[in-house]
């Protein structure tokens, strides 16, 4: 018997599916709830981190193994979320384990430069069409701060051009163009996917604009991957002018050994790099060609500084090392971007004549729930959000957790067994909810 054999009737209204939803949910997890309860105390929400908040509360985990994990209450999941996709292998990768704990029985805490992060960087290097020279951080936030610095120290230009609805950390989330957390760059906006409105843009803004920063697929603004000729037009506009061109390949360097910038055979002047990289660890990385990555020399004077206490910790050279030296290279690139191709078109097979569609690239993709073409971010309708959120609770009823927008970054250790069970949930949820659509 299926899981969502037991949810509301299929002549329910959407508000009472996801009130059902609601309730299911909430009996099943009574420790959560507690936990959740007691966060509240003393952290707002309940909890430090938004993009893990969802109400009644949300799940609280209390280990994982490879793909699976089991929340407090005892309920096991297949985990397609992937740490929205920094959790690239697994829960229990035992080479890069090995490696962490061999390095901290030699000490946390160094204060001093190491041998690992050359090798790290060398690797790297050898793999991203655009990196001549690479430094690292403790984060992608930090990663898109400093590439961007480095973008403006090197042009002596203070403007920076954004995608609406991109997302490149914490402090540069642009849902929308005015946000209290962002920081105060002077900052222009472009249409996601209007090559030739972008490219005008930017062209307008010569002798203004230092840097243009993209992902050349949007990550949380719902994998809406870009076009190449969008790529292409950022890439000459930024040529043309002297602004520098920034991919934001923290989520998407997935997508083979060079990123999204060697399949499109696009190159940026500068990449950021993120969490996966080392093999999950506080990680990020940003670096480019070698006369603007040189804004940061210390044998030059007047260099730019780049602080960070852990920005070379011993515990994330080491998991980069083996991570992205010995692990995620070859074949291990090419399986889970197939895997990921294969799951995402029979999750289109399933809801195909609904609105409802999964876009993305490789490994990572998102639900989507209208129909047509989707290339830009867009504002949700209610019963859209509605939507999404019952899928979201009718896969957690199912057994999968995904992220409550919706997307999905695959691992490693999900097999073929596993996106087969996950195409089939979905097609249930299809069945179950179509008189909902």
């Amino acid at each position: 018997m299926s899981p969502l054999d037991h949810a509301s009737p299929v002549n329910s209204t959407l508000d009472e599916a996801l009130a059902d939803a609601h309730a299911r949910y909430s009996a099943a997890r009574p420790k959560s709830a507690e936990i959740h309860t007691r966060a509240r105390e003393h952290l707002p929400g309940g909890n430090t981190r938004s993009v893990l908040f969802y109400t009644p509360f949300p799940t609280a985990m209390a280990r994982g193994e490879g793909a699976r994990l089991w929340d407090v209450d005892g309920r096991e999941y297949t985990d397609l979320l992937g740490e929205y996709t920094a959790g690239l292998f697994g829960h229990s990768e035992k080479r890069i384990l090995d490696a962490v704990k061999m390095a901290l029985d030699n000490g946390i805490n160094l204060a001093s430069v190491g041998v690992a992060e050359g090798q790290l960087a060398a690797i790297l290097c050898g793999r991203f069409p655009s990196l001549d020279m690479v430094r690292f951080t403790n984060s992608g936030t930090e990663a898109n701060m400093m590439a961007l610095a480095g973008a403006r120290g090197f042009t002596g230009l203070s403007d920076v051009m954004v995608a609406r609805g991109g997302y490149h950390g914490g402090v540069m989330t642009f849902g929308s163009e005015k946000n209290a957390v962002n920081v105060p760059l002077p900052l222009h906006f472009m249409d996601y996917n209007d090559a030739e409105g972008a490219a005008a843009s930017i062209r307008a803004l010569k002798g203004r604009l230092g840097a243009v920063l993209v992902e050349p697929m949007l990550g949380s603004g719902g994998c809406i991957p870009a076009s190449r000729a969008f790529l292409a037009a950022l890439r000459e506009a930024c040529t043309e002018t002297g602004a520098l061109l920034i991919f934001d390949e923290v989520m998407t360097s997935r997508h083979s050994e060079g990123g999204l910038q060697k399949l499109h055979g696009i190159t940026p002047d500068l990449t950021t790099l993120g969490k996966y990289v080392a093999g999950g660890m506080s990680f990020g990385a940003f670096g480019g060609r070698a006369d603007i990555m040189g804004v940061f020399d210390g044998h030059k004077p007047g260099t730019l500084p780049h602080a960070g206490t852990f920005n070379n910790n011993v515990w994330s050279m080491a998991a980069g090392n083996v991570a992205m030296g010995e692990i995620f290279k070859g074949e291990a690139v090419t399986a889970l971007h197939a895997r990921g191709e294969k799951l995402r078109a029979a999750l289109n097979a399933a809801c195909a004549g609904l609105p409802m569609q999964f876009t993305g690239i490789g490994s990572m993709m998102c639900v989507h729930f209208r129909s047509g073409d989707i290339i830009r971010p867009y504002k949700a309708e209610p019963s859209e959000e509605k939507l999404r959120e019952l899928f979201f609770f009718d896969m957690l009823e199912a057994g999968f957790y995904l992220a409550r927008r919706g997307m999905a970054a695959l691992s490693l250790p999900v097999t073929d067994e596993d996106c087969e069970r996950f195409a089939s949930a979905v097609t249930e949820f299809v069945a179950l909810r179509r008189p909902l659509f």
